[in-house]
């Protein structure tokens, strides 16, 4: 029951922007890796889409439900502690999550195994997502087309941004391009933005994410710049969609390694996105 006891004293409700902090720290445990900073982002998507359920004011769940607009929403963070699984708590925060989201064109980037139980509620595989994991090397590179983001015009990067992503996230965006523990830069070609990429610290190594590009040159260039910008030897990782094979071939080209999957789901039409420009996804919790 949203906002109401129930016999067993669990409530569920929004989380205050602080407590998102939950849902990262847990993430944490699980073996997600979020980012240093990531909780900055994320609050300024949908101050309305984040869950938490407790008992007698103990967090026991927290979910993510993500509104994009009228028409798209985005599930993640969906984690029970493990003590109280099994109880029906979680089909109960996933509902709340559900009801919020309405009639939304939703995805998410669900656990390979949880698929059955997605399908259960209307989702659909679309593909797959593969992290993969590298060991950073520091080549001295340049290019003159290369630049810190924090010198391109917002507007170009939002108008790149949603060529590869289903709909509008501006506020996201421009908290995303300036967390701390990050950089970001774009390939411009004259005062085209022809792809982008951000690097950002996370409770072990690096991530990138995003990174979309026009082409597999582009692409290279923006993973070889954000590599300058932290220290050899550190471990990052790039979310890889698998049907792009040139993002796959990326990847091996830099000795990277597959270390975990996710099962990309949509209830409703899959959008239509430029996915062979996406080299890496933004985010597994957001889209």
């Amino acid at each position: 029951m949203i906002g109401a006891m129930t016999s067993e004293d669990f409530r569920i409700r929004p989380m205050q922007p602080t407590e998102i902090a939950i849902a990262l720290s847990w993430a944490n445990r699980e073996g997600w890796n979020p980012g240093l900073d990531d909780r900055t982002a994320f609050s300024a998507v949908d101050p309305t889409g984040f869950w938490i359920g407790e008992i007698n004011e103990k967090p026991i769940a927290v979910i993510s439900a993500v509104r994009y607009g009228a028409s798209f929403g985005f599930l993640g963070f969906y984690i029970v502690e493990p003590s109280f699984r099994g109880h029906g708590y979680g089909i109960a925060i996933w509902n709340a999550a559900m009801t919020h989201l309405g009639t939304r064109v939703i995805g998410l980037d669900g656990v390979v195994d949880q698929q059955e139980n997605y399908r259960k509620s209307g989702f659909e595989l679309a593909y797959r997502n593969i992290r993969q994991s590298g060991v950073s090397k520091r080549t001295n590179f340049a290019h003159p087309c290369i630049r810190p983001i924090s010198t391109v015009p917002k507007h170009l990067i939002e108008q790149f941004d949603r060529e590869h992503f289903p709909a509008d996230r501006l506020e996201f965006l421009r908290r995303w391009t300036a967390l701390p523990h990050s950089y970001g830069c774009a390939y411009c070609e004259g005062e085209q933005v022809t792809g982008y990429g951000i690097i950002r610290q996370c409770e072990q190594g690096w991530k990138i994410g995003p990174l979309f590009a026009r082409n597999p040159d582009v692409a290279e260039s923006i993973l070889q710049a954000l590599l300058e910008e932290i220290p050899a030897g550190d471990t990052f990782y790039l979310d890889t969609p698998e049907p792009n094979p040139a993002a796959l071939q990326m990847a091996t080209n830099h000795q990277m390694t597959p270390v975990f999957e996710t099962a990309r789901m949509y209830r409703g039409p899959a959008p239509a996105v430029a996915l062979d420009g996406i080299y890496g996804v933004t985010s597994f919790e957001l889209g």
